[in-house]
């Protein structure tokens, strides 16, 4: 690989982090895109790996973060506890980009809880007149892509995405869609912890 085509890699990666960040995307590979069609190298087959647009991610936000963006990480992760305080019974876990440390553009948080049917998360959100809606969320599994369904519902201006799995899914995280390996998932007592540091 030239030097040029590392230089130019390395900016579709720092501009798919500004993509990221500025405009909330939230999928590596449409940001990628973007990023090499801005920069006139759309046709190009050197696009940067999903880790190394997260590290122009993580040192982006090194650079530029702001205490507008710490206080909002803060209250991304309060209000992941109050979701997963609600949903505890379903054993949430909190998921993505809120887990991660990154602020986008998007005040949403997801949680993955477990349950037998999705039926069963519904019930016990009307039961506490919660208004929801259902959607699916499509996700990497062993075999190629899964549906799950998804319960979307508010919490103080914040969308929070609980993905239904099944009660034995939580032994089973599915590949994360940065670098392949099981998703990082955290429980309330982690996130707890995360909002002390």
């Amino acid at each position: 690989m030239s030097i040029n085509d590392v230089r130019v890699r390395q900016m579709i990666a720092e501009e798919a982090a500004r993509i990221i960040l500025d405009e909330g995307v939230v999928d590596y590979r449409l940001a990628k895109r973007k990023a090499a069609d801005r920069l006139g190298a759309g046709q190009t087959r050197n696009l940067p790996r999903n880790t190394e647009i997260e590290e122009a991610v993580f040192e982006r936000q090194r650079l530029f973060e702001d205490d507008e963006s710490r206080q909002r990480l803060t209250h991304l992760r309060r209000m992941a506890v109050q979701a997963m305080q609600l949903l505890e019974p379903f054993n949430p876990r909190l998921v993505g980009p809120v887990l991660a440390g990154i602020v986008n553009g998007r005040d949403e948080l997801t949680l993955h809880v477990f349950a037998d049917s999705v039926e069963e998360v519904i019930f016990y959100l009307q039961d506490r007149g919660v208004t929801w809606r259902s959607d699916e969320r499509r996700l990497r599994g062993a075999q190629g892509h899964v549906f799950y369904p998804c319960i979307e519902f508010g919490a103080e201006g914040v969308d929070v995405d609980a993905v239904v799995f099944p009660v034995d899914g939580i032994r089973q995280p599915p590949p994360s869609p940065v670098d392949g390996r099981p998703m990082r998932r955290a429980g309330v007592r982690e996130v707890e912890r995360l909002l002390t540091e």
